[in-house]
């Protein structure tokens, strides 16, 4: 490959993955042209992209971005999966759930918020998505509003229960 056609790609590459803080890479060596299809339909529903790539370009495009630690992790080949709609979490568990369909898919590193610790695609699937966590904190906020209104309404309740025994008793 020429040095302008490297650098037209360098280029690419850069944009392409400009605005993403987020992504998973995996081997998808060994898996038959049906079954690298059906990830691809599996990934795309999520609105996600599966794009192989070339390593010292790619690294060479992450350098001073979000994406720059995961330059350490492609070795080999790689495919490089992104999703600018879902979560890195939702598209690490679409990839575990593929994992166990397909024996030849091996699951690599991902980068999450552009954290320079990566992780397993494993370990990702496993951390708790958006949606959860906004249930938490949605019952954690409930919760001393609810202990509260239990408290107030107790009393009042065995005022009631004093008062309906006296008047049960008076009749």
């Amino acid at each position: 490959m020429s040095k302008t056609v490297k650098d037209m790609v360098t280029k690419e590459y850069a944009t392409r993955y400009e605005g993403f803080a987020s992504a998973c890479v995996i081997d998808m060596t060994g898996m038959t042209v049906e079954e690298q299809q059906s990830l691809r339909s599996a990934v795309r529903e999520k609105s996600g992209r599966i794009q192989v790539l070339k390593n010292s370009l790619a690294r060479r495009a992450f350098v001073g971005g979000p994406l720059a630690p995961l330059g350490d992790a492609l070795s080999g080949p790689c495919a490089l999966v992104t999703s600018e709609e879902v979560s890195a979490i939702d598209m690490a568990k679409t990839l575990v759930a593929a994992a166990k369909e397909f024996d030849a898919l091996k699951l690599k590193s991902a980068i999450f918020d552009g954290d320079a610790d990566l992780v397993s695609v494993e370990s990702l699937s496993k951390m708790k998505g958006l949606t959860e966590l906004l249930g938490e904190i949605s019952m954690l906020v409930s919760s001393p509003g609810r202990a509260i209104a239990g408290c107030v309404q107790s009393p009042g309740g065995k005022i009631a229960g004093c008062l309906k025994a006296m008047v049960d008793k008076a009749a």
